[in-house]
C-alpha cells in the first residue's frame, strides 16, 4: 500500500471514529422500474453498528419498524402484524432495506462517513476524475471506491461492487452535518434519495432505543 493510500485511509478512519450518533427525520423516495415509493420516518443511528427506523403513517403512527443492534435484525410490519428476525448481515439488510451493507458499513453510510472495512486486503489511491481523487478498497467479499477530500477525509461518493450488484451512493451535506444521500443500483433498476430534516449529531441515544419488543401474537419469521 502506497503512502497516499495510507494517508487517505487514516483520514477516513479519523472521521468515522469522531461519529457517535445521529437522530433525524428521513424522507425516502425510491423507484424500481415503474414502481415508486415514498415514506417518511424517524431514523436513529449509533456507532458502530446500531440503527432504528420507524416509518410513519400520515397520522404520525409507526407502521414499519426496523432495528439493528448487537448483530441482530428485527423488522416489524404493524399492518400485517408480522416480523422478520435474524442475524444482521449484508444479505439480510439487503432483503429488508435494499442496501447490501453490513451493519457497521450501513451506519457509516447513514452518517455520511464511510469507514475503512475491517477485512481490507488492498488499497490504492486512484488519480482524480470529474469527482476528484478516490480510494479503491478490496475486501474478501467486495470492491469499493470512495471519492473523498484528501485533506479532511470527507467522502463525496462511494461505489460498492459486490460482484452481482453495484450500488453508487452520493452524499449531501450541510456544513459538517449529513443532509442525506442519493443512491443508484443499476442491476436492480433501483434508484432513490434519502433527505434528512431536523438532524441532531452527537445528542446521545441510549442503547435500549435500538431494541424492539414485538407485540404479543406477532407472526415471526426467521430470516437468514
Amino acid at each position: 500500500m502506497d503512502e497516499g493510500a495510507q494517508r487517505a485511509l487514516a483520514r477516513l478512519a479519523a472521521r468515522w471514529s469522531e461519529f457517535t450518533d445521529l437522530r433525524t427525520l428521513a424522507d425516502i423516495a425510491l423507484q424500481r422500474g415503474n414502481e415508486r415509493q415514498r415514506l417518511t420516518g424517524v431514523l436513529l443511528a449509533r456507532h458502530p453498528g446500531s440503527l432504528r427506523f420507524e416509518a410513519l403513517s400520515p397520522f404520525g403512527q409507526p407502521y414499519l419498524l426496523v432495528t439493528v443492534h448487537e448483530g441482530r435484525l428485527t423488522a416489524y410490519d404493524a399492518a400485517k402484524h408480522e416480523a422478520l428476525v435474524g442475524p444482521a448481515t449484508a444479505d439480510t439488510l439487503a432483503r429488508v432495506l435494499g442496501l447490501p451493507l453490513a451493519p457497521e458499513d450501513l451506519v457509516a453510510v447513514l452518517a455520511g462517513r464511510p469507514a475503512p472495512p475491517r477485512d481490507l486486503r488492498s488499497a490504492a489511491l486512484l488519480p482524480p476524475d470529474a469527482l476528484g481523487p478516490s480510494l479503491e478498497l478490496v475486501t474478501g467479499d467486495d470492491r469499493r471506491r470512495i471519492w473523498l477530500d484528501l485533506e479532511t477525509g470527507a467522502a463525496r461518493q462511494v461505489e460498492l461492487d459486490g460482484g452481482r450488484l453495484t450500488v453508487r451512493i452520493t452524499f449531501r451535506r450541510e456544513g459538517e452535518a449529513p443532509a442525506g444521500f442519493d443512491l443508484d443500483a443499476v442491476q436492480t433498476n433501483l434508484s432513490g434519495s434519502v433527505t434528512y430534516r431536523h438532524t441532531v449529531l452527537g445528542g446521545g441515544i441510549p442503547a435500549e432505543r435500538f431494541t424492539l419488543t414485538l407485540p404479543k401474537g406477532a407472526k415471526i419469521q426467521d430470516i437468514r
